[in-house]
């Protein structure tokens, strides 16, 4: 059977038609991928930065672009890191946050805000949720009515600089009525006393002192002392003036020149010499320390020591190294100005002023119980 090609050389006109419009749609889809701006500029990558979205279009109807096919991925943006704050928000000074909506302050740690002029913060944000943020003095109001002076001076001002003295300038006084006791002795009870009191400034001072014992009803000994106190050194002073001796025997008269201070490590010295007439002399020898067991509970052990340079037979002294006395007294200030304490004073007498005292039946050694008070003012 014989059958007859078909000829294929005619394309009908809509079949052409058809043909056009597939080759155009490649062509549409590069034009849609190019952006719109022909300015050369790269849109901000908003989700390399930890915690911004980038911000929603509304009412926008273009669609994302998509990729041409077999097109070079492009890289995406990563900001290199950095210990400076200010160096990794550079390219933000003059960012507008109120314009960037979803942007969140607090996922960005380092963040110095004082680095970024121009940016708009809001008046309510909390700020201490930025971690690394120095923020000002927040205190406010006025003192309350016992805070302390800025400069210590508790509200007390200053003179003018005409009337400004010198503390050491300014005269000031005491009175210390350090030892007011009663004693029980061997052979005999009673009383005694020691107190100094003096009046002036730092440099020059009039400086009294006394000391006595009443025993059997009668004054036993006594004396009375008054000098000039020049201060020469820091804690140390030179003390001229007289002393006056009363009691047992006839009454004596002495000029007196002394030094007096404190010590390295707090002990109190007191070294006095006499002249009277008749060529008489003597010195005196007295050193105290104070030991703290408490700020309030106190032992004082005191030493004292005269000597003489001749006899007075009249009033019981032999020459020489005449006697010694060492005490301890235990006190507790009650307040800084009164302190009742207890102790005990050891008496021992030398040479021919204990042969003395053996003609008047009377130990050479004796130990005495003390009890009494301390007050100065």
């Amino acid at each position: 059977m014989k059958m007859s090609r078909c000829n294929t050389s005619f394309v009908p006109p809509h079949s052409a038609l058809l043909v056009a419009l597939l080759l155009a749609l490649p062509l549409t889809a590069s034009a849609q991928s190019t952006p719109a701006s022909s300015t050369g500029t790269v849109p901000m990558d908003m989700s390399a930065m930890p915690g911004m979205a980038a911000p929603t279009q509304v009412g926008s109807t273009t669609r994302p672009a998509t990729k041409a096919p077999g097109a070079k991925e492009r890289k995406k943006y990563a900001p290199a890191e950095s210990t400076s704050s200010s160096h990794e928000m550079k390219s933000m000074s003059d960012m507008d946050h109120d314009s960037m909506p979803g942007m969140d302050h607090a996922a960005m740690p380092g963040m110095n805000h004082a680095a970024m002029p121009g940016m708009n913060h809001d008046a309510g944000r909390d700020m201490g949720s930025i971690p690394g943020m120095t923020m000002g003095p927040m205190q406010g109001g006025s003192a309350p009515a016992d805070a302390r002076s800025d400069d210590y001076s508790d509200g007390v001002a200053g003179g003018s600089v005409h009337g400004l003295h010198m503390h050491g300038s300014a005269p000031f006084g005491m009175l210390l009525i350090d030892q007011l006791e009663a004693f029980h002795g061997r052979d005999a009870n009673g009383q005694s006393w020691e107190a100094e009191g003096w009046y002036g400034n730092d440099e020059n001072k009039l400086w009294v002192r006394t000391e006595g014992e009443r025993s059997r009803g009668r004054l036993e000994d006594g004396d009375l002392e008054a000098f000039w106190n020049h201060n020469v050194a820091t804690f140390w002073s030179t003390q001229l003036g007289l002393r006056h001796d009363a009691g047992f025997g006839p009454a004596r008269e002495w000029a007196a020149f002394g030094i007096q201070g404190l010590a390295p490590y707090w002990f109190d010295i007191e070294a006095t010499a006499y002249v009277g007439p008749s060529g008489r002399t003597a010195a005196r020898l007295r050193a105290g320390y104070e030991l703290l067991f408490t700020q309030r509970l106190i032992l004082r052990p005191e030493l004292e020591v005269n000597l003489h340079g001749k006899s007075d037979a009249a009033r019981g002294i032999g020459s020489g190294l005449t006697d010694a006395k060492l005490g301890l007294r235990l006190r507790y200030e009650v307040r800084r100005e009164f302190a009742p304490y207890i102790g005990v004073v050891w008496t021992r007498r030398f040479a021919a002023t204990a042969d003395f005292i053996r003609d008047e039946h009377q130990a050479v050694f004796d130990r005495q119980w003390v009890a009494g008070v301390r007050i100065w003012f």
